[in-house]
């Protein structure tokens, strides 16, 4: 899997890591398009490639009456019209087999939920779609077994998979990297560090999922130390009033200063 593989991926030559980012959710046209044109002047800034993160719906949801999307296919078009505008790819999850092909019309790469990577079916579709498939370690997984989820991808005559590690389960109600499966996954694919979802605080008894911003730099720091391919952030203008993982997303004001140190770690760490 190469980077130029990725239609309207800019800076692919700066030796930088790669960045998904954008809201959890598409909450909406303006909220979209206002947040990516604030992380693509950053990323242009610093030469950092960069993906337009945004859920299309939220399938895995605590209760019922959380929110979900505002509509499948006016999501999509609007990650579709993200794309034209600043002329970058994006990303979108799917949860159901049909979610594929449908999704592939509008995004650039189809990420598989971490819950759902074991999920044949689902990770054959997408790889059929023939766009790049982002595999999300399960929080119940070990990185050794993220081998056979990149191997289905390979099967179904793909070799465009990444692998995102999104924390693994500690106990009830936390969440922690171990970051030595960082060497070990990429032994298989491009591995990304998913900042945000590490950090979270699930199974909350309110039944909104709880999380620890204030540790992102922590995390993000250490993934760039320990060589990920790429980052995976979440961020909003607004977390507080975010409809999805607000308690856990970074304030779309502090990107520029993250992004500006980690790109100098990387730096230094590459000279070494």
């Amino acid at each position: 899997m190469n980077l130029q593989d990725i239609p309207k991926l800019k800076h692919t030559n700066s030796n930088n890591f790669f960045l998904l980012c954008g809201p959890c959710a598409v909450e909406g046209e303006d909220m979209a398009l206002r947040i990516a044109e604030k992380v693509v002047k950053i990323t242009d800034k610093l030469e950092i490639p960069y993906v337009f993160k945004g859920s299309f719906k939220k399938a895995n949801r605590s209760r019922i009456d959380s929110f979900t999307g505002i509509g499948d296919e006016q999501a999509l078009k609007i990650l579709k019209k993200v794309s034209t505008t600043f002329d970058i790819p994006t990303v979108t999850d799917i949860h159901e087999v049909s979610d594929a092909a449908f999704a592939a019309q509008f995004v650039d790469v189809l990420q598989i939920p971490a819950f759902l990577v074991r999920q044949t079916d689902l990770v054959v579709a997408a790889a059929k779609t023939g766009k790049v498939v982002n595999l999300k370690k399960g929080q119940f997984m070990s990185p050794e077994a993220m081998k056979h989820a990149v191997q289905k991808v390979k099967d179904s005559g793909s070799d465009k998979a990444w692998i995102t590690d999104r924390g693994t389960m500690f106990g009830y109600q936390d969440m922690i990297v171990d970051f030595r499966g960082i060497p070990t996954m990429r032994q298989y694919a491009p591995t990304v560090l998913d900042v945000t979802h590490s950090l979270q605080q699930p199974n909350q008894s309110a039944g909104v999922t709880g999380g620890r911003p204030d540790m992102i730099e922590t995390i993000a720091r250490a993934g760039v130390v320990n060589n990920v391919d790429g980052l995976f952030i979440e961020t909003h203008f607004d977390p507080a009033n975010a409809k999805s993982d607000g308690a856990n997303m970074l304030h779309l004001d502090n990107l520029e200063q993250l992004l500006s140190n980690l790109v100098a770690i990387r730096k230094t760490v590459q000279s070494l």
